[in-house]
């Protein structure tokens, strides 16, 4: 039998494993040992292209969906109306438009065709 100490979402755990042909599954011993840390902050992810939007533009278009960057559909300057289509995110083997929320110009877009893209990930702003 092996005992180790196990660290789960802050709490200490001590476990106690048997080796050998037929053991049973390990099982926790005891009740936390220490009490809670608080937790640490995950480091943040880079965001592809790291631009101020707000500075650029104040309208934001943001990914519905998490997918990869199939196509750029508008360019820097650009009037769109509202439900034109910006960029065009892949996912699934389905091409999802990400529409403009309403009218404006866009001012930037911060995204690249082939980028990997999470839901909420802001794509473009307008102006």
């Amino acid at each position: 039998m092996k005992t180790y100490t196990i660290t789960v979402n802050g709490n200490v755990y001590e476990v106690v494993v048997e080796e050998g042909a037929g053991a049973p599954a390990a099982a926790p011993v005891a009740a936390p040992k220490a009490a809670p840390k608080a937790p640490v902050a995950a480091p943040k992810a880079a965001a592809p292209k790291a631009a101020a939007p707000a500075a650029a533009g104040g309208i934001k278009v943001e990914a519905g969906a998490a997918g990869k960057v199939f196509k750029i559909d508008a360019a820097v300057g650009q009037a769109v109306k509202s439900g034109d289509p910006v960029v065009t995110i892949e996912a699934m083997k389905m091409e999802i438009p990400v529409v403009a929320p309403q009218d404006g110009i866009v001012a930037s877009i911060n995204v690249a065709v082939g980028d990997a893209v999470e839901a909420g990930t802001l794509l473009a702003t307008l102006n």
